[in-house]
């Protein structure tokens, strides 16, 4: 998939934002059927919000996630919106997540694709899983 460039009524743009983000105490929590919902329920937040994922990556202990986005959505709202909702639903469904006292860390790491090519990115991030 090349560049994605998005258009609204006035402005075109080409936003993408590397999200790096873990569970609390780094805990592997991350695997099986929490793996799949995280994923659905990240999918369903998207969509919600014109967001469009070039890559999620899932590893039991952190999240790799690339994102085309708005330039009315930073990268706060967004890490908001995913961490808060992720947690609530995911704490419902599963309740093994609840003997942690939030699902997420505070931080996250973000970047743009400003000095690598949103290839680049993308590459890096599927080959995550492969690495010993």
């Amino acid at each position: 998939m090349g560049q994605e460039y998005r258009r609204t009524t006035t402005t075109v743009s080409l936003i993408n934002y590397h999200f790096i983000f873990c569970p609390r105490y780094r805990r592997k929590v991350l695997s099986g059927q929490v793996e799949v919902r995280f994923k659905e329920l990240v999918q369903e937040l998207c969509t919600q919000n014109d967001w469009h994922i070039a890559v999620i990556e899932v590893m039991p202990d952190h999240v790799h996630l690339f994102l085309n986005v708005l330039p009315t959505d930073s990268p706060a709202d967004i890490m908001g919106k995913l961490k808060g909702a992720t947690s609530r639903d995911l704490r419902q469904e599963f309740i093994h997540l609840n003997h942690l006292p939030s699902l997420w860390t505070r931080s996250y790491f973000v970047s743009t694709a400003g000095n690598v090519s949103s290839e680049t990115i993308k590459r890096y991030v599927e080959e995550q899983k492969t690495r010993g």
